[in-house]
């Protein structure tokens, strides 16, 4: 799929010039919103087949690192089934059955909440975070895969109070899968909001690596790879774990048989079991746009059913209220239109 040996990109960000008009907001007839950015569409084997906007630039991927990093802890060793495979790859939304699979994990190695190295926070769920009176290290988003970090720790001996530290074994495992992944050389990693690293990737490169992983469902291809296989599967399988009921992702997954994740800052990819997958950037950080535009460049690439599409963005797109009824819509920008 990709050379065997990294490529070292030119680093440079997103910016205005090199991003498209992905997404406009409008409301009561008039443009209130537009959301710039860039994405990029690969094929299974890396090639690209579409992109708006400068795809090479470097971007923190945020959680969309996440199916990487949970990649990274089954090729250590560590053994992850159904939810809890997809809790390691997860930004879920903090409710009773998520933090079952969570405290299930931090079981396995004889940890506990105060173990996990990210914040407390409050869940995401609504009606779960009404039925707590604090924030919880347990309820943050990125537990899931904090506890299996810790596990990944357990089964291969190393200091499980330092998980998050860059010179971390661990970490350093992490670097070498996306540098596999993306076919780009490691070079620069910031911190996440869950404060582990975050790898800088260029958005053709994050494509690549989603690409590579979610095509390892396939029974043979290049770069096939049996730890992609078996999570994609989980995801694919229990996609309620990796967001939460009637959260995009989730729908995205439950309806259309695609592994969607989101990132903080407007990030996004999807990936489909034939290994066609495509990233996201969207330069102001807002998150709306992100599985709109996703799905519309994989439907004009014919690797997802348009209608069904159609029906996933009517059940997860922001609406546009005023007062108690709607009040414009949210159509795609000039930039994806061909």
């Amino acid at each position: 799929m990709t050379d065997p040996r990294p490529s070292v990109p030119s680093r440079h960000p997103l910016t205005a010039s090199g991003s498209v008009e992905l997404a406009v907001l409008e409301r009561s007839g008039w443009d209130e919103s537009r959301h710039l950015g860039a994405g990029v569409v690969v094929d299974a084997d890396g090639h690209e087949l579409r992109r708006v906007g400068d795809a090479d630039a470097t971007i923190y991927p945020r959680s969309c690192l996440k199916p990487l990093q949970a990649l990274t802890m089954l090729r250590s060793g560590v053994s992850l089934d159904g939810p809890q495979a997809v809790l390691a790859t997860a930004s879920h939304a903090g409710t009773r059955a998520h933090l079952d699979v969570v405290e299930a994990l931090l079981g396995r190695s004889g940890s506990t909440e105060d173990d996990l190295l990210c914040p407390p926070d409050w869940p995401g769920d609504r009606a779960s975070a009404r039925e707590v009176s604090a924030k919880r290290r347990l309820a943050m988003n990125c537990s899931g895969k904090h506890a299996s970090f810790l596990l990944a720790c357990a089964e291969n001996g190393w200091d499980p109070s330092t998980y998050v530290a860059t010179d971390h074994p661990l970490q350093a495992a992490v670097r070498e899968t996306v540098a596999e992944f993306t076919g780009e050389t490691v070079d620069h990693a910031g911190v996440d909001g869950c404060g582990a690293p975050v790898i800088a990737t260029t958005v053709v490169g994050l494509a690549r690596a989603i690409a590579r992983i979610t095509g390892s469902v396939r029974p043979t291809g290049t770069g096939r790879d049996e730890h992609a296989a078996h999570l994609v599967e989980a995801v694919l399988g229990d996609a309620w774990a990796i967001d939460g009921p009637g959260r995009a992702n989730t729908v995205t997954i439950d309806e259309l048989g695609v592994l969607a994740k989101l990132g903080a800052e407007g990030v996004m990819v999807m990936g489909t079991t034939d290994g066609v997958a495509v990233a996201v950037k969207v330069l102001d950080g807002n998150v709306r746009a992100g599985t709109l535009v996703a799905l519309r460049l994989l439907v004009d690439e014919g690797a997802v059913d348009a209608a069904a599409a159609d029906r996933v963005i009517e059940r997860t797109l922001e609406k546009v209220t005023g007062g108690e009824g709607l009040a414009g819509r949210i159509p795609l920008g000039g930039g994806l239109h061909r």
